[in-house]
Protein backbone atom coordinates (compact mmCIF):
# COMPACT_ATOMS: atom_id res chain seq x y z
CA UNK A 1 0.00 0.00 0.00
CA UNK A 2 1.93 2.98 -0.99
CA UNK A 3 1.93 5.74 -3.52
CA UNK A 4 -1.18 7.13 -5.10
CA UNK A 5 -3.48 4.57 -4.19
CA UNK A 6 -6.06 5.30 -1.97
CA UNK A 7 -8.46 2.50 -0.40
CA UNK A 8 -12.04 3.23 -1.14
CA UNK A 9 -13.79 -0.31 -0.16
CA UNK A 10 -12.53 -0.80 3.59
CA UNK A 11 -14.10 -2.48 6.23
CA UNK A 12 -13.15 -1.77 10.30
CA UNK A 13 -14.30 -3.55 13.25
CA UNK A 14 -17.64 -1.73 12.58
CA UNK A 15 -18.59 -4.82 9.90
CA UNK A 16 -19.34 -6.65 12.74
CA UNK A 17 -18.12 -10.08 12.76
CA UNK A 18 -16.19 -9.43 9.44
CA UNK A 19 -13.73 -6.55 9.67
CA UNK A 20 -10.85 -6.58 11.65
CA UNK A 21 -10.03 -3.24 10.71
CA UNK A 22 -9.40 -1.41 14.01
CA UNK A 23 -10.09 2.40 13.36
CA UNK A 24 -6.58 4.03 15.42
CA UNK A 25 -4.37 1.36 13.87
CA UNK A 26 -5.71 1.91 10.36
CA UNK A 27 -4.90 5.38 10.31
CA UNK A 28 -1.47 4.62 11.72
CA UNK A 29 -0.89 2.14 9.24
CA UNK A 30 -2.01 4.40 6.10
CA UNK A 31 0.00 7.67 7.48
CA UNK A 32 3.11 4.85 7.67
CA UNK A 33 2.26 3.88 4.00
CA UNK A 34 2.29 7.53 2.77
CA UNK A 35 -1.38 7.41 1.50
CA UNK A 36 -3.18 11.08 2.32
CA UNK A 37 -7.10 9.48 1.87
CA UNK A 38 -8.93 6.77 3.36
CA UNK A 39 -12.38 5.60 3.03
CA UNK A 40 -14.29 3.54 5.35
CA UNK A 41 -17.32 1.26 3.72
CA UNK A 42 -18.58 -1.04 6.54
CA UNK A 43 -21.43 -3.32 5.85
CA UNK A 44 -24.90 -1.45 6.10
CA UNK A 45 -24.23 0.89 8.89
CA UNK A 46 -22.17 3.82 9.72
CA UNK A 47 -21.41 3.18 13.21
CA UNK A 48 -17.52 4.38 12.60
CA UNK A 49 -18.75 7.51 10.42
CA UNK A 50 -17.42 9.91 13.77
CA UNK A 51 -14.57 7.70 14.92
CA UNK A 52 -12.75 7.84 11.33
CA UNK A 53 -13.88 11.33 10.86
CA UNK A 54 -11.87 12.98 13.67
CA UNK A 55 -9.17 9.88 13.97
CA UNK A 56 -7.79 10.58 10.45
CA UNK A 57 -8.34 14.16 10.14
CA UNK A 58 -6.40 14.32 13.63
CA UNK A 59 -3.15 12.50 11.80
CA UNK A 60 -3.48 14.88 8.72
CA UNK A 61 -5.46 12.71 6.27
CA UNK A 62 -8.95 13.35 4.19
CA UNK A 63 -11.55 10.53 5.47
CA UNK A 64 -14.00 9.38 2.58
CA UNK A 65 -17.07 8.25 4.72
CA UNK A 66 -19.05 5.51 2.92
CA UNK A 67 -20.71 2.26 2.96
CA UNK A 68 -21.18 -1.22 1.43
CA UNK A 69 -24.98 -0.87 0.68
CA UNK A 70 -26.73 -4.24 0.68
CA UNK A 71 -29.56 -3.25 -2.32
CA UNK A 72 -32.78 -5.44 -2.07
CA UNK A 73 -33.44 -7.16 -5.86
CA UNK A 74 -36.77 -6.00 -5.96
CA UNK A 75 -38.78 -3.43 -2.99
CA UNK A 76 -36.99 -3.71 0.42
CA UNK A 77 -40.30 -4.18 1.91
CA UNK A 78 -40.47 -7.63 0.25
CA UNK A 79 -39.75 -10.69 2.47
CA UNK A 80 -39.15 -14.04 0.90
CA UNK A 81 -38.20 -17.06 2.83
CA UNK A 82 -35.18 -18.07 0.39
CA UNK A 83 -32.73 -21.48 1.64
CA UNK A 84 -30.05 -18.44 2.42
CA UNK A 85 -28.71 -18.87 6.11
CA UNK A 86 -26.62 -15.29 5.44
CA UNK A 87 -29.74 -13.71 3.45
CA UNK A 88 -27.32 -12.79 0.62
CA UNK A 89 -29.70 -14.33 -2.11
CA UNK A 90 -31.96 -11.10 -1.17
CA UNK A 91 -29.71 -8.13 -1.49
CA UNK A 92 -26.71 -7.08 -3.69
CA UNK A 93 -23.93 -5.16 -2.63
CA UNK A 94 -23.62 -1.42 -3.96
CA UNK A 95 -20.47 0.98 -2.74
CA UNK A 96 -21.64 4.38 -1.56
CA UNK A 97 -19.10 7.38 -1.02
CA UNK A 98 -20.19 10.78 0.47
CA UNK A 99 -19.02 13.59 -1.92
CA UNK A 100 -20.63 16.88 -0.07
CA UNK A 101 -22.41 17.26 3.16
CA UNK A 102 -25.48 16.96 0.99
CA UNK A 103 -24.37 13.21 0.20
CA UNK A 104 -23.33 12.87 4.36
CA UNK A 105 -27.21 13.67 4.74
CA UNK A 106 -28.36 11.30 2.55
CA UNK A 107 -26.84 8.27 3.39
CA UNK A 108 -28.00 8.70 7.16
CA UNK A 109 -31.48 8.65 5.46
CA UNK A 110 -30.52 5.48 3.40
CA UNK A 111 -28.92 3.33 6.20
CA UNK A 112 -31.61 4.42 8.78
CA UNK A 113 -34.92 3.90 6.19
CA UNK A 114 -32.65 0.53 5.39
CA UNK A 115 -32.94 -0.51 9.04
CA UNK A 116 -36.36 0.53 9.69
CA UNK A 117 -38.49 -0.53 6.53
CA UNK A 118 -36.17 -3.02 4.53
CA UNK A 119 -34.28 -5.19 7.59
CA UNK A 120 -34.12 -8.81 5.86
CA UNK A 121 -31.54 -10.76 7.34
CA UNK A 122 -29.64 -7.74 6.84
CA UNK A 123 -30.25 -3.49 6.51
CA UNK A 124 -31.58 -3.14 3.19
CA UNK A 125 -32.30 -0.14 0.80
CA UNK A 126 -34.21 -0.31 -2.70
CA UNK A 127 -33.82 1.02 -5.39
CA UNK A 128 -36.60 3.13 -5.50
CA UNK A 129 -35.21 4.50 -1.78
CA UNK A 130 -31.60 5.64 -3.55
CA UNK A 131 -33.21 6.92 -6.20
CA UNK A 132 -35.07 9.28 -3.71
CA UNK A 133 -31.88 10.25 -1.90
CA UNK A 134 -29.14 9.76 -4.74
CA UNK A 135 -27.47 13.29 -4.55
CA UNK A 136 -23.73 13.55 -2.97
CA UNK A 137 -22.57 10.12 -3.84
CA UNK A 138 -19.63 8.42 -5.89
CA UNK A 139 -21.04 5.06 -6.36
CA UNK A 140 -19.00 2.05 -7.27
CA UNK A 141 -20.79 -1.04 -8.56
CA UNK A 142 -19.65 -3.26 -5.71
CA UNK A 143 -18.03 -6.83 -5.18
CA UNK A 144 -18.42 -10.50 -5.95
CA UNK A 145 -21.89 -10.51 -4.80
CA UNK A 146 -22.97 -6.52 -6.87
CA UNK A 147 -26.00 -7.00 -8.72
CA UNK A 148 -23.35 -6.44 -11.57
CA UNK A 149 -20.66 -9.21 -10.71
CA UNK A 150 -23.76 -11.80 -9.96
CA UNK A 151 -25.01 -11.23 -13.29
CA UNK A 152 -21.83 -11.66 -15.51
CA UNK A 153 -20.85 -14.75 -12.93
CA UNK A 154 -24.71 -16.12 -14.25
CA UNK A 155 -23.22 -15.41 -17.90
CA UNK A 156 -26.22 -12.66 -18.05
CA UNK A 157 -24.05 -10.05 -19.67
CA UNK A 158 -26.86 -7.62 -21.18
CA UNK A 159 -28.14 -7.54 -17.80
CA UNK A 160 -25.38 -6.80 -16.40
CA UNK A 161 -25.09 -4.04 -18.99
CA UNK A 162 -28.35 -2.70 -18.23
CA UNK A 163 -27.59 -2.04 -14.36
CA UNK A 164 -24.54 -0.67 -15.15
CA UNK A 165 -26.59 2.60 -17.55
CA UNK A 166 -29.35 2.49 -14.97
CA UNK A 167 -26.93 3.39 -11.94
CA UNK A 168 -24.44 5.69 -14.27
CA UNK A 169 -28.15 7.60 -15.11
CA UNK A 170 -29.11 7.91 -11.39
CA UNK A 171 -25.52 9.16 -10.03
CA UNK A 172 -24.15 10.89 -13.27
CA UNK A 173 -21.48 9.94 -15.79
CA UNK A 174 -18.88 11.26 -13.57
CA UNK A 175 -20.35 9.77 -10.41
CA UNK A 176 -20.19 6.05 -11.11
CA UNK A 177 -17.70 3.46 -12.01
CA UNK A 178 -17.59 -0.18 -12.78
CA UNK A 179 -15.29 -1.53 -9.41
CA UNK A 180 -12.67 -4.21 -10.17
CA UNK A 181 -10.82 -6.30 -7.79
CA UNK A 182 -8.77 -9.14 -7.73
CA UNK A 183 -7.63 -11.55 -4.82
CA UNK A 184 -6.95 -14.27 -6.87
CA UNK A 185 -10.07 -15.72 -6.26
CA UNK A 186 -11.64 -17.61 -9.61
CA UNK A 187 -14.97 -16.54 -9.30
CA UNK A 188 -13.32 -12.70 -9.53
CA UNK A 189 -11.01 -13.67 -12.24
CA UNK A 190 -13.66 -15.57 -14.35
CA UNK A 191 -15.50 -11.85 -14.65
CA UNK A 192 -12.72 -9.68 -14.77
CA UNK A 193 -12.76 -9.58 -18.90
CA UNK A 194 -16.66 -8.94 -18.85
CA UNK A 195 -15.93 -5.98 -16.54
CA UNK A 196 -13.15 -4.23 -18.13
CA UNK A 197 -15.45 -5.48 -21.45
CA UNK A 198 -18.59 -3.67 -19.87
CA UNK A 199 -16.35 -0.54 -19.00
CA UNK A 200 -14.71 -0.35 -22.61
CA UNK A 201 -18.55 -0.30 -24.13
CA UNK A 202 -20.37 1.85 -21.57
CA UNK A 203 -17.90 4.33 -21.22
CA UNK A 204 -18.19 4.00 -17.22
CA UNK A 205 -14.68 4.62 -16.09
CA UNK A 206 -13.21 0.85 -14.05
CA UNK A 207 -11.75 1.63 -10.50
CA UNK A 208 -9.46 -0.71 -9.18
CA UNK A 209 -10.12 -1.78 -4.88
CA UNK A 210 -9.20 -4.44 -2.85
CA UNK A 211 -11.72 -5.38 -0.34
CA UNK A 212 -9.74 -4.64 3.10
CA UNK A 213 -10.78 -6.14 6.00
CA UNK A 214 -7.57 -6.11 8.09
CA UNK A 215 -4.36 -4.46 8.03
CA UNK A 216 -1.53 -7.30 7.40
CA UNK A 217 -0.86 -10.61 6.31
CA UNK A 218 -0.35 -11.96 9.82
CA UNK A 219 -4.15 -10.93 10.83
CA UNK A 220 -5.74 -13.38 8.83
CA UNK A 221 -6.05 -16.27 11.07
CA UNK A 222 -7.93 -13.50 14.04
CA UNK A 223 -10.58 -12.18 10.58
CA UNK A 224 -10.99 -15.80 9.68
CA UNK A 225 -12.49 -16.52 13.62
CA UNK A 226 -14.24 -13.21 13.32
CA UNK A 227 -16.01 -15.27 9.97
CA UNK A 228 -16.23 -18.46 10.86
CA UNK A 229 -18.27 -16.97 14.67
CA UNK A 230 -21.14 -15.02 12.22
CA UNK A 231 -21.43 -17.57 10.33
CA UNK A 232 -22.12 -20.26 13.11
Amino acid sequence: MAGDFVHLHLHTQYSLLDGANRVKDLVKHVKHHGMDAVAVTDHGNMFGAYEIQSQALAAGLKPILGVEAYVAPGSRFDRQSLRDPDGEANNYHLTLLVESPQGYKNLTKLVSEAYLSGFYYKPRMDFELIEKYHEGFIALSGCLNSEISRKLSACDYEGAKRTAYRYRDLFGKDRYFIEVMDHGLPEQRKILPDLFRLSKETGIPPVATNDSHYLTREDAPAQDVLLCIGMG
